[in-house]
């Protein structure tokens, strides 16, 4: 079928005067977010800038079409246009990880743990996970997630003095536990993730491993973070934080496999292959129908991604990251697992006599904005904190680099070991906006 081409005035530019014409109010609020993002330190490690492509294709006509199901296999009609953007999407994502299959209808990474679980595990069976004090993730098994209401969940932690993953502590509470999934991967783990040794325990206690690699996603699609294939019989992601996408979720697998009986709950008379199993969780398990203008910005950020200088980008990201942790240790910052190898930094603030919902909301007034975060063996609630997290996608997004980092640096110290001079907390405030100033996002 063909379609007349229309031209039209650009997507951002329609947008953006109509919203003024039509919705002063909402305009108004808008244009207060694009100053705060450009003249503040963007340091929250789970957050980052889109292109303007993938903006321009969040924002665009794909919001208008319903297409529940699968590329030609659709509920509604109309969907010949939007199969073909779904299907980039899976071709190009695929070919990032080199993965053999791929579902990109997740609205979120939650989502997409939430589909997996539906997939793999039945209600009341037993999961494994990071301990979310010691860097995991809600969707891990936290009792206050979806995860620990419909599933018996277990912990694993990190070893107090290193600050990594206590692998003898994983074999123990697996032979004991026998989870029928174990999880990988974290929300503040500064580490790699080891795939390899996680694979060695699932494989004693015949348990599936899942890989969520939401946080260092970008790192591993650039080949700068170990990647979760073979070892992980599937694997979750968000597309945004380091694979620089729109905000989304994505499941994939290194192969496909057939439902094994025994393991995984047969979901009708036959046996399906597992990728089935996946597709019919996400839709109609989890989701109706998908967010079409997403996921052709999700394609666009996958293409993105595939290109060479994304992975000079994702060096710069891990680099910057090392720095900031060599600054951060020289002034006497405890850091856990004494540095990091990706894009995370995560900070106990015990000594420095502070805690961390004190440090975010002081560093705010300065325009630095970062989370507070529990530490392993916190003794203060997740309302307060002993710690705080620190990432660098963002700063580096902009073109940030050891000289802004080791500035960004000095600030924090200066204002965490002097939390009640305003005068200096205005002083860097000042400092913050001329150097956001020299590396605007979108002007």
């Amino acid at each position: 079928m063909g379609y007349r081409i229309i031209k039209s005035r650009g997507w951002m530019e329609v947008i953006m005067s109509d919203l003024q014409k039509n919705d002063g109010e909402l305009y108004e609020i808008l244009k207060r977010e694009i100053s705060r993002e450009e003249s503040t330190l963007e340091l929250i490690a789970s957050e980052n800038f889109t292109s303007k492509a993938v903006m321009e294709m969040t924002g665009g006509v794909m919001t208008n079409k319903y297409a529940e199901g699968y590329p030609g296999k659709r509920y509604y009609g109309g969907c010949e246009i939007v199969d073909e953007a779904e299907n980039l999407a899976r071709l190009r994502l695929n070919k990032l990880f080199n993965a053999k299959y791929s579902n990109v209808q997740p609205h979120s990474g939650s989502q997409a743990n939430m589909a997996v679980f539906m997939t793999f595990l039945k209600p009341g069976d037993t999961i494994m996970g990071l301990d979310l004090a010691h860097g995991g993730h809600l969707t891990h098994g936290s009792t206050v997630n979806f995860s620990g209401h419909l599933y018996n969940s277990v912990s694993y932690h990190v070893d107090k003095k290193t600050g990594l993953v206590d692998f003898d502590e994983v074999f123990s509470v697996a032979i004991e536990y026998k989870p029928k999934i174990i999880i990988c991967g974290g929300s503040a783990y500064p580490r790699f993730i080891e795939f390899d040794k996680f694979k060695e325990i699932a494989d004693k206690i015949d348990a599936f491993l899942m890989g969520d690699i939401a946080h260092p996603s970008g790192l591993v699609a650039a080949g700068l973070h170990p990647s979760p294939f073979p070892y992980c019989d599937v694997v979750t992601s968000t597309t945004h934080k380091t694979l620089r996408g729109p905000r989304g979720g994505i499941i994939m697998m290194g192969e496909d496999f057939e439902n094994p009986w025994g393991k995984i709950a047969p979901k009708s008379g036959r046996i399906k292959m597992v990728s089935e199993l996946i597709d019919t969780a996400v839709m109609p398990g989890v989701q109706g129908g998908p967010l079409m203008h997403v996921i052709a910005a999700k394609a666009v950020a996958f293409g993105e991604a595939l290109k060479p200088e994304f992975k000079n980008y994702g060096m710069q990201v891990i680099n910057n990251a090392k720095i900031m942790a060599e600054e951060f240790l020289t002034m006497g910052y405890d850091l856990i697992s004494g540095g990091t190898d990706t894009h995370v930094l995560l900070i106990d603030l015990t000594s420095k006599n502070i805690t961390g919902k004190n440090a975010e909301n002081i560093l705010g007034k300065a325009g630095i904005t970062l989370n507070k975060n529990m530490v392993p063996f916190d003794t203060r609630s997740p309302f307060i904190t002993s710690g705080i997290r620190i990432g660098t996608p963002a700063i580096t997004t902009r073109g940030m680099g050891e000289v802004e980092i080791k500035k960004i640096v000095t600030w924090i110290n200066k204002i965490l070991m002097n939390p009640d001079q305003d005068d200096l907390i205005n002083n860097i405030r000042k400092k913050v906006f001329s150097l956001c100033s020299d590396f605007p996002i979108y002007h």
